[in-house]
């Protein structure tokens, strides 16, 4: 079980990065990459690798005046796919309306020393995955941005890696209406180790 999700999050992945850089077609060799890598932040998600007990604290309506909070649990594991310069992670959330699934897919471009990151989730497996969140940590603060849409209306998305030590780590989802002027942070992940 464990090779064949390594081996789904791998494929999902390359399709992922296809759809993310210029279209080309699949028989077409990517360009290949002009001076030397920026390594900066390909370690970023190392501390990540392994097994979490996950407590989740997630808005009930995204901007919409809210205040009220859902709490539940859920696990996370993520492994390193292609030499450390990805890695997935598969999570099962147990919200009170039903358990579900979802992938966390990441890649490193040695060209800008940013990592992408896209969500696939179970409870709707042929949707388009969201635009990624482009970033890297600075200072052990990762930071990561992107513009999606909500209900039909632009925003800003933001995650942030925070409070990092080796047994656990804090993840944090805000939406800006308004270009980043303003934040809503709407779901907060309290990550301890398993192993």
């Amino acid at each position: 079980m464990k090779t064949f999700r390594i081996t789904l999050a791998a494929v999902l992945l390359a399709a992922t990065m296809g759809s993310a850089v210029t279209v080309h077609a699949s028989q077409d060799a990517p360009k290949p990459m002009q001076g030397a890598p920026n390594l900066t932040h390909l370690h970023d998600f190392d501390f990540l690798v392994g097994d979490w007990q996950v407590h989740h604290r997630q808005l009930k309506a995204r901007l919409a005046g809210s205040h009220e909070w859902i709490e539940f649990e859920g696990t996370c594991s993520m492994h390193k796919l292609m030499n450390g310069s990805s890695n997935v992670d598969d999570n099962v959330i147990e919200k009170p309306s039903g358990t579900y699934r979802g992938v966390g897919l990441r890649s490193y471009d040695p060209v800008s020393g940013r990592w992408a990151i896209w969500w696939l989730d179970s409870r709707d497996p042929f949707a388009n995955l969201d635009p990624p969140v482009k970033g890297n940590f600075v200072n052990g603060m990762g930071t990561f941005y992107a513009n999606d849409t909500l209900d039909g209306k632009p925003i800003r998305v933001r995650f942030i890696w925070s409070h990092i030590t080796p047994t656990s780590a804090q993840w944090e989802q805000a939406y800006s209406p308004d270009g980043g002027k303003t934040w809503e942070t709407n779901w907060v992940m309290q990550f301890q180790r398993i192993r």
